[in-house]
């Protein structure tokens, strides 16, 4: 007989470049780890077995695809500040007994854990919660992981109290086995994965409290959510907490009151109110999203804010968004106020015949929309209930799709680099569980996202089950000068209406085709975008979107005619500009202009009177000596024509 016992000696594990690695059976990811290096090893957080979120300690099957995930990995990210959240859990479990767990999720770079309490979290305890987060991990507990069958998981919880977690329990499948996870006298209810040990979580902060609802929803008890952050080292979270101060003196709604942008009422929660100032920004932007437009032949429309109910019941929105709905009646008929412009553009392309030789056929909208938020997620600009969106719907051949969405991808592109917006990643997002539509229709759709992706040599992360439910997409994530992310453009193929709204077109043949529609946004909101730019340049606008882009300021009153002469030059010029009159001597008034984050302030005296010059002064850089009259008014002018974001050198072509 053959000698058997060589067999299943080692196993075979693929890692992510392909390459075969060999392991005694019984190892893990930590094994892993150690076998390809020690310094691996040591950064090693989780990884994925079969792309399924995995702990260190898990045991890697034979012919198993693993990834090891480290900091540099999103996964890795969340599995460190996960198990940070479960520290903090314990800790606020340690210190207030009578706490109730419900859920703590990480997020980007932070995380949060809500909690039924009897009594307010106040600053002291904030501290205390750290203190005893520290000693937590100092004591070096082991973090293990169970799986128990349901019935003994409730029993557990109840024996707990924990009556938040035995209600998410019940409503698990009743053939999922429950996943817990314990270090030292804590016990939690989680899928995981999480880091080996308490000690592994280095560096952390707790950082503020908030209300939150239970699941979100008003008519449930109200809890406190406690935020916090965390870091694999103390230089990395200094520098995040000091980014989070900086973007405390940006706050957009700080500055939109200093700048008098725009403000919020009791009258309208949720709803902007853009002053003159911030109208003029609001106008900007929108001239320039319409010239490029116009260059790429688009035509724009405008549709109803208020469309039947029937519609959205068509359009399949009813049932995917109607919760985000306001509804109205009108001549004893429901309507519904739009949350969404594309609708009303598929009427507009329905209510004539067209010919293969118009597509594709590009219609821009810049439309309001309102969509009901929860009172307690409105937060400025960037939570609001009513907003512009600059809407784009690209009708198409099937052959004409990929050119399509590759023209949207460079126009997006060439939008964000005249912002100065140069850091941005893409996301594809496939067909999500609630969805319309055929197989067919969805992997079409993502195949023309995918490939005009590559084709264009552009690097992206895959999101899969994210998509729109009616279309793949691919989402714009745009980094500003604080580090922080933000979902701003998208394109999304859309089989699904056309053939809902029965759309069609003529082909070569004389006979009906469907036609393809492209979902686009350039910034997405027009009001989130203007709130990220304020905070982005902290209030220091680019001259050509600046509400002032120039301050007179005479030295004296002797010298207000020659003021009041420039101001009126500048003007004719087509710039905004605005003299002090005050009394104020130069230096308040320099002052002021600079509070007001004036791009250019031009003082006038006898020197400048007789040589029919201004001195210069720019925001943020300080004097930049005397200059022609005629030769700066050039300049601004090219520098507002150009949309530079850096000022023009003075004699620059």
């Amino acid at each position: 007989m053959p000698q058997t016992a060589n067999l299943n000696r080692t196993i075979s594990v693929k890692l992510p470049d392909g390459a075969l690695k060999e392991l005694p059976p019984g190892s893990t990811i930590l094994d892993l780890a150690k076998s390809i290096g020690s310094g691996l090893a040591k950064s090693a957080l989780s990884g994925n077995i079969d792309g399924k979120p995995s702990d260190l300690s898990s045991v890697m099957p034979d012919g198993a695809e693993v990834r090891i995930l480290t900091w540099k990995d999103e996964a890795g990210r969340e599995t460190y500040r996960h198990t940070s959240t479960h520290v903090m859990a314990q800790a606020v479990k340690r210190l207030i007994p009578e706490a109730r767990l419900t859920i703590g999720p990480p997020l980007a770079d932070s995380f949060y854990y809500d909690f039924e309490l009897p009594q307010p979290i106040t600053p002291e305890q904030i501290g205390r919660i750290e203190e005893e987060m520290a000693r937590i991990v100092a004591e070096a507990h082991e973090i293990r992981r169970r799986e128990l069958p349901r019935d003994e998981a409730i029993e557990l919880f109840k024996r707990l109290g924990e009556n938040y977690k035995t209600e998410i329990i019940s409503e698990l499948p009743s053939d999922e086995p429950i996943s817990i996870y314990e270090q030292g006298e804590f016990i939690d209810l989680c899928r995981g994965p999480h880091l080996p040990n308490t000690s592994c979580v280095k560096a952390f902060k707790v950082l503020s409290v908030a209300g939150a609802y239970w699941r979100g929803d008003a008519r449930n008890k109200m809890l406190q959510r406690i935020y916090g952050t965390s870091f694999p080292d103390k230089k990395s979270l200094e520098e995040h907490l000091r980014l989070l101060e900086e973007a405390k003196k940006r706050d957009h709604r700080r500055i939109g009151r200093e700048l008098d942008l725009f403000s919020f009422h009791e009258e309208g929660p949720g709803f902007p109110f853009f002053h003159a100032n911030g109208t003029i920004i609001y106008r900007e932007i929108m001239v320039f999203l319409r010239e490029e437009l116009a260059k790429r032949n688009y035509v724009e429309v405008m549709t109803p804010l208020i469309l039947n109910e029937e519609l959205w019941h068509r359009s399949g929105h009813w049932d995917h968004y109607k919760e985000n709905m306001y509804f109205t009646e009108i001549d004893k008929a429901q309507y519904a106020v739009k949350p969404m412009n594309c609708p009303g553009g598929l009427l507009i392309y329905k209510s004539q015949l067209h010919s293969y030789r118009e597509l594709p056929l590009k219609v821009a909208e810049f439309g309001r929309v309102h969509r009901h938020e929860l009172s307690g997620v409105l937060h400025g600009l960037f939570r609001v209930r009513s907003f512009t969106q600059d809407d784009a719907h690209i009708f198409s051949t099937p052959a004409q799709l990929e050119d399509a969405v590759r023209e949207a991808i460079e126009l997006i592109r060439h939008v964000y680099t005249v912002f100065g917006f140069d850091d941005y990643h893409m996301e594809l997002s496939t067909r999500p569980e609630k969805s319309i539509g055929s197989d067919e229709m969805w992997e079409n759709a993502t195949s023309a996202l995918r490939n005009s992706l590559e084709k264009l040599g552009i690097q992206y992360k895959l999101n899969p089950g994210d998509g729109a439910f009616y279309g793949s997409k691919i989402d714009f994530h745009v980094k500003d000068s604080l580090k922080r992310t933000w979902q701003c453009g998208t394109i999304q193929v859309d089989f699904s209406m056309p053939e809902r709204f029965d759309l069609n077109y003529i082909g070569p043949d004389g006979q009906k085709h469907r036609p393809v529609m492209v979902h686009r946004a350039l910034v997405g909101s027009l009001e989130r975008f203007i709130g990220m730019l304020i905070e982005h340049t902290a209030g220091n606008f680019p001259v050509w979107l600046a509400p002032i882009q120039a301050i007179v300021l005479p030295i004296s009153e002797k010298f207000m005619d020659y003021g009041r002469e420039t101001l009126e030059e500048l003007k004719r010029a087509g710039v905004r500009a605005a003299m002090d009159e005050s009394e104020e001597k130069i230096g308040p008034k320099i002052r002021n202009a600079e509070l007001l984050k004036i791009p250019c302030m031009l003082i006038v005296g006898e020197k400048e009177m007789r040589s029919v010059s201004v001195g210069v002064r720019r925001h943020g850089k300080g004097d930049l000596g005397p200059q022609n009259r005629a030769e700066f008014i050039a300049q601004i002018r090219r520098e507002i024509s150009d949309r530079a974001s850096e000022p023009v050198r003075p004699g620059a072509k």
